[in-house]
């Protein structure tokens, strides 16, 4: 796409810096000229979830509650890409350990998206792990409580029939693999 148009950031300022949540605040001109003088923008790390998949294909999920929505949901495991990370692979890889105990296997990278690219600055790599097996036990951070579902092919389709799947990254995962495999 050449004639892509791009905005003007006229002027930037920070009005809320975590290490989970930053908040900028910008002055943008549009292509056209239309200047918005207050667009906020969230900042955050980018992000690795991991469609995996164990050497008796049952998809490993996690189901851990989510204060936005206030729901306990089946998700992949996944987290954000460290600066100590070499890659968003290695990221994925440690995540996946970290939070199964599950490694190994074949990993292929899957997909790149942007969870809000009208107001947030960061991407999520998604990784398809086939073959994973149990190598270790869980090392949660302190503010996770995760539990771990291996899944079969059905509960999988029937958890997305009924949009039980929320975290819409993974469901988009998920269909793009059932239907390229031709598992729909």
């Amino acid at each position: 796409m050449e004639n892509e148009k791009k905005g003007k950031v006229l002027s930037s300022s920070y009005l809320f810096k975590k290490p989970w949540l930053t908040v900028r605040q910008d002055k943008l001109q549009l292509a056209n000229g239309v200047v918005i003088p207050e667009y906020f923008v969230l900042e955050y790390p980018d992000w690795v979830n991991v469609l995996a998949i164990t050497k008796d294909k049952k998809f490993l999920m996690i189901r851990q509650y989510r204060h936005g929505t206030q729901t306990t949901n089946f998700e992949f495991c996944g987290g954000c890409v460290d600066e100590t990370d070499a890659s968003p692979l290695e990221a994925a890889q440690r995540e996946l350990l970290e939070e199964t105990g599950f490694g190994g296997g074949r990993w292929r990278f899957n997909l790149k998206l942007s969870a809000n690219p009208s107001t947030s600055d960061n991407w999520t790599y998604n990784f398809i792990a086939e073959d994973v097996e149990p190598i270790d036990e869980q090392h949660l951070d302190g503010g996770e409580d995760i539990s771990c579902y291996q899944l079969s092919l059905d509960e999988i389709k029937e958890l997305l029939r009924n949009n039980e799947i929320i975290q819409s990254i993974h469901a988009c995962a998920l269909w793009k693999y059932l239907a390229e495999n031709k598992l729909l």
